[in-house]
């Protein structure tokens, strides 16, 4: 069977956007969607139009300049909110209007104080509204990982035929658990009868660190749309890491499931938002962490010098990244020192190694790191034993 195309949904310039302290003019919205249109991803959510003239301007603006991604603007579903998205997006060459209500019971009875049958009308209303701006509508079930599947079914089937393209399956406090996500997923698919009618989208947060296993688990399940961000910036803990998902299906290629993003220009991107949007990335972040592909662990350091697959399932290149690198600690062993040595310009035989290892390790000792000076100093203290 033929691979199948996953659609990546990037909300960096939206969810992303929704952190404390990361707050983005248009010119850097801008700046940032170019840099994701050439990245390959298939929508970006430009903003919430309604919410403030910054972020109308924002949308506008960005739905001029991008001309291969669709440009998504969020709204409730409020009459008013859709009409301004609508305005914001006149200027797309793919515009989409994602509207949407709480799908859960917590969010009926507490958000909205109302009944699952005024949400159903609510729902198809506001889809029915928003398509007369645009052909390409997607539809959010609010909290739909803790919402009562049945009931999700009807909803679903209600947008769809209400002229929804896109459904959206949002886990929006990070709840569920892969299997749960996945068979939700699968459930929909096996009881909403007009569910060919659109593609089923994945929205995770990682309160619980699982929004990227859950949004696999809905791609596997039949999902055919992942909205994520660079660096899983978002709202709380985060939303699904893009790059993440997208090296996850690209490494797992029995899953049948493929992206068009530039795996290459991931490194890159994460720098540009974490510089811009002013939040550092991890260390250990998965991908594009400055730890990434280092190693510093004597038993790995070894495996990897011998061959690089050992301890690396892709190549810094394939993501963007500089390079791997040996980083020497007191759990470093001989082959790394020698490795970084000649890396220097020196070049010493097993006895002198054996040697210069026991030195080694007393500056390593008092070191975080051992650095490149140290090696100078080291190879030029030399003397062979003898």
């Amino acid at each position: 069977m033929a691979a199948q195309k996953v659609f990546i949904f990037d909300t960096t310039l939206r969810d992303g956007e929704q952190v404390p302290g990361c707050k983005l003019n248009t010119k850097e919205k801008i700046e940032l969607a170019l840099a994701l249109e050439q990245l390959g991803v298939d929508i970006i959510e430009a903003g919430f139009p309604i919410s403030s003239p910054g972020d109308f301007a924002s949308v506008q603006e960005i739905s001029k300049i991008i001309k291969n991604a669709t440009i998504c603007g969020l709204t409730r579903a409020v009459q008013k909110d859709i009409e301004v998205a609508a305005e914001a997006l006149k200027p797309a060459v793919r515009p989409r209007i994602h509207t949407g209500i709480g799908s859960s019971d917590i969010h009926i009875k507490h958000k909205f104080n109302t009944t699952r049958e005024d949400i159903l009308e609510r729902a198809a209303k506001a889809t029915r509204f928003a398509r007369n701006f645009v052909d390409d509508v997607e539809f959010f079930a609010e909290d739909a990982g803790r919402a009562d599947n049945a009931f999700l079914a009807r909803l679903v089937e209600t947008v769809i035929a209400a002229g929804a393209t896109v459904v959206n399956i949002p886990d929006t406090t990070g709840y569920c658990l892969p299997h749960q996500y996945g068979e939700k997923i699968a459930y929909l698919y096996n009881n909403v009868p007009n569910i060919d009618k659109a593609v089923i989208s994945c929205h995770c947060h990682n309160d619980l660190g699982l929004a990227t296993a859950n949004s696999v688990a809905g791609a596997m399940n039949g999902a055919r749309q992942i909205e994520c961000t660079i660096n899983g910036i978002g709202e709380r803990a985060g939303n699904t890491s893009l790059e993440e998902v997208v090296m996850v299906l690209k490494q797992h290629s029995s899953l049948n499931l493929y992206t068009d993003v530039r795996t290459e220009l991931l490194n890159p991107l994460s720098i540009l938002v974490s510089e811009t949007m002013r939040v550092p990335v991890q260390p250990n972040k998965a991908i594009v962490g400055s730890n990434a592909f280092s190693h510093s662990s004597g038993i790995h350091q070894d495996g990897f010098l011998k061959e690089s697959t050992t301890y690396e399932i892709m190549t810094p290149e394939e993501v963007g990244a500089a390079g791997s690198k040996i980083v020497l600690t007191a759990r470093s062993g001989r082959s790394a020192l020698a490795h970084r040595l000649r890396q220097i310009g020196y070049e010493f035989d097993r006895d002198a190694v054996d040697v210069l290892y026991q030195q080694f390790l007393l500056v390593a000792d008092g070191k975080k790191e051992v650095e490149e000076t140290d090696l100078h100093k080291l190879a030029e203290q030399y003397v062979p034993v003898g």
